[in-house]
């Protein structure tokens, strides 16, 4: 059976990790916070001190962090991956990045006799906890094959995208969507509320027809119950949205909507409600309207 390594224990780290640790896989982890990985150790994981530690002693190492930075540092930097990790080692990121640097992470990984797989994920807190997560997946098709016992405890649906990069381009094409969904519900709930209709009758009229989406399915009663508190984090959004946009100037794609949405998260930064959940977008819209969506809906 191989050995896992699991390096970033976040809102979905730490719960990918779990699913693999109950799957029945070794799972040795590290992360900079120590309270998680004590939580884990207590359920049966090994616990490391630095990402070469990991890569030492596993046979497959996954990280989830948050940018392009942090990626890098932990493989390359001081006691990183590549230090600790021996040629056949596999390296397979879930974090979201730039497209550029995770094919950067394959070339210099491959010189060193290590295989690595981009494979960002896309379903939420909800998503990593019940193991159901949408996996893309760039890099090489038979390292992919190794891997998926494996991913298939955290994900139900594993695509592979094509080679490096790839996965990273399915992401953000994602997020595009994701993006434009949440930004599009919080527009129709406080028009709604402000033109003087009940924004939940509103949500129950158009959710089972053209407008269905997962926004929609999920993310309303949230909002209605005041409960902005993270499944994904807004400040990831608007990285993520930072990232589309510098990989669209990088080859000349014209992204109006995607513009718009990217600069209405990095205003909901500066609001200072950048731990707030995606959905919490509308915090930006009420700001605009001059109305606040719980107001009528208590």
């Amino acid at each position: 059976m191989l050995k896992v390594g699991y390096i970033g224990l976040g809102i979905m780290g730490k719960s990918m990790a779990r699913n693999i640790l109950h799957g029945g896989y070794p799972v040795m982890v590290h992360n900079r916070s120590r309270e998680i990985v004590k939580e884990l150790v207590s359920e049966g994981a090994t616990e490391a001190f630095s990402p070469a530690e990991v890569a030492a002693n596993t046979d497959v190492v996954f990280t989830n962090l948050p940018d392009s930075p942090d990626v890098l540092n932990v493989v390359f930097g001081e006691k990183g991956i590549s230090e600790g990790g021996k040629p056949g080692l596999i390296y397979v990121d879930h974090s979201t990045i730039k497209p550029a640097v995770s094919r950067q992470i394959y070339e210099k990984l491959a010189e060193k006799g290590i295989k690595s797989l981009d494979a960002p994920v896309s379903g939420g807190d909800i998503g990593a906890k019940q193991g159901t997560l949408t996996i893309m997946v760039g890099g090489d098709d038979f390292i992919l094959e190794k891997v998926k016992p494996i991913l298939s405890l955290c994900g139900k649906t594993i695509t592979y995208v094509g080679g490096p990069g790839t996965g990273q381009i399915a992401k953000a094409a994602n997020q595009i969507m994701v993006a434009a969904q949440m930004v599009a519900m919080a527009e129709l709930l406080i028009f709604s509320q402000k033109a003087g209709a009940d924004c939940k009758k509103v949500v129950e009229a158009i959710k089972a027809g053209a407008a269905q989406c997962w926004t929609l399915d999920v993310k309303p009663q949230r909002l209605f119950e005041g409960n902005r508190e993270p499944g994904f984090k807004a400040y990831l959004q608007a990285k993520d949205l930072n990232i589309i946009m510098e990989t669209a100037r990088e080859y000349g794609i014209p992204l109006p909507s995607a513009a718009i949405d990217a600069q209405l998260y990095n205003a909901m930064l500066q609001l200072g409600n950048g731990q707030q959940d995606n959905s919490a977008i509308i915090s930006v819209i009420e700001q605009l309207a001059g109305v606040h969506l719980n107001e009528s809906n208590h």
